[in-house]
Parts: structure tokens; sequence; C-alpha cells
């Protein structure tokens, strides 16, 4: 963004307070010689000469300052990008940490798992096992039972 004030009017124009005239500016606009003239306009020249230098100075301050509003804009701009990068970077890293944490509880587990299930297998297995020989004792009480009542049927 840039400002100018060199096309601007300049509305710092002294003017001489009634009754406080200069005795040689009245004089010049009473005579009509060309020396008072040329010293009038040189005194006019030189107003506007220095008005017009102000204005410029007023001007090349603003633009400098401005350009320093842009440069600080810039520099804050490419902070924030770098922190952005860097913000960014931190959180991938945290991510991927994150997700070698849950591979390694996640095999922990499975191995735990795995034990629990080879143990569960053969407390099953011993289970299958002591049940059939359950039944077999179960069979072979009922035998005893069957024969015992045969023979109690058969003493008179």
């Amino acid at each position: 963004m840039d400002f100018y004030f060199d096309d601007l009017p300049s509305t710092s124009q002294s003017t001489p307070k009634s009754g406080h005239e200069d005795s040689q500016m009245t004089e010049d606009t009473d005579n009509e010689s060309p020396r008072g003239k040329s010293s009038s306009l040189s005194m006019t020249d030189i107003q506007e000469q220095d008005t017009s230098s102000k204005v410029t100075d007023i001007s090349r301050r603003v633009q400098e300052l401005v350009e320093n509003i842009n440069n600080s804009r810039t520099s804050d701009q490419k902070v924030m990008d770098s922190f952005q990068d860097k913000l960014v970077a931190k959180v991938t890293e945290m991510c991927q940490q994150m997700k070698e944490h849950l591979f390694t509880v996640y095999e922990e587990n499975s191995n735990e798992m795995q034990l629990k299930l080879l143990e569960l297998s053969e407390v099953l297995e011993s289970c299958t096992k002591l049940n059939s020989e359950l039944l077999e004792a179960s069979h072979a009480l009922a035998g005893l039972r069957g024969a015992l009542a045969i023979s109690q049927t058969s003493e008179p």
C-alpha cells in the first residue's frame, strides 16, 4: 500500500495577521517596480519550496513507515509459517510415536491372549478327559447297580 502526498494542495501557507504587515511588503504591493515584484515573488517561492519540502519529507517518512510495516508483516508471516511447519512436524512425530506404542501394546496383549487361550485349551481338554472318565465311572456304577439288583432278586 503506497501513500503519496505530492498531489495534495498545501494547507500550510503562512499569511500575515492584519496590522502586522511588513512595511517592505506594503511598499512592494504599492510600488509596481520590477525589484519589488521579484522580492515578493522570491518570498512566495521560498514559502512554497519550504512547504513543498515539508510535504515531500512527510510523504517520504510515511512511505518509509508503510514499507517498515509491510516488512514487519512479511517477517511475521515467515515466523508463523515456520512455526506451523515445526508444529506439523512435531504433531506428525508424536502421532508416529503413539502408533508405535499402540502396536507394541497390541503385540503384548496378543501374546497374553495367546497364553490365556493355550491355558484355556488345556483346561477344556482336561475337563473333556474328566467328563469322559466320569461317564465311564457312571456306566460302571450303573452296571454294578444292575448286577446287584439282579443278584438280590435271584436270592430267595
